[in-house]
């Protein structure tokens, strides 16, 4: 088990981080909160959930212990895979998750791309006392700002298509949100776009 992961950051996109650790890179999936989190650091540490399949190992990066926790507890819910663990990190932080499932309040987590009715009330329902027993543990939950880059649309695109969103209908609900708010930040223009499927 790879429980944490510390080098040279090689390679950053908002879907994924490319780690050098002594001369080997790690490929790390990681949610919008901790690529907002990384922006211009060269070292970084993050905490890591290796998921093992007959096909792949994958491993996903988190830059708080209480991230990857909640990224643990969503996965552990019936018909909620780490692609789709990611998608509800990267639209919702993880107050917003938390406080969703304390309150039973299954609309807002209806709000996030692939999540129907069902889903975010088996998710409510299966964590709740879970979230309750381990709230101590969420203390330290911080809000992370993202700066606005020039390339801010060729990585949001780059991003929906690696969360499985077609490239076309992509661009298009993209360039809707950059032309209503041309001062979006990239994390805002993806939130907008996974609202908006």
């Amino acid at each position: 088990m790879i429980a944490q992961i510390k080098g040279s950051l090689i390679e950053l996109t908002p879907a994924y981080v490319v780690v050098d650790c002594s001369g080997v890179g790690y490929h790390v999936a990681i949610s919008l909160s901790t690529y907002s989190a990384i922006q211009n650091q060269n070292e970084i540490k993050l905490h890591t959930k290796l998921i093992v399949r007959e096909d792949a190992h994958l491993l996903f990066g988190f830059f708080t212990k209480e991230e990857r926790e909640v990224f643990n507890l969503l996965i552990s819910v019936s018909g909620i895979g780490p692609a789709s663990g990611l998608v509800v990190l990267s639209t919702l932080s993880v107050g917003q998750v938390i406080q969703a499932i304390q309150n039973e309040d299954s609309k807002i987590l209806e709000s996030v791309k692939g999540i129907g009715n069902k889903t975010a009330q088996r998710i409510v329902l299966d964590l709740k006392d879970k979230v309750i027993k381990q709230l101590d543990g969420f203390s330290g939950i911080i809000k992370q700002n993202l700066t606005t880059g020039n390339d801010n649309r060729k990585q949001a695109l780059q991003a929906l298509e690696s969360l499985g969103v077609a490239s076309k209908q992509g661009e298009k609900l993209v360039d809707q949100v950059i032309n209503k708010s041309p001062e979006a930040t990239l994390e805002q223009i993806i939130k907008e776009v996974l609202k908006s499927l």
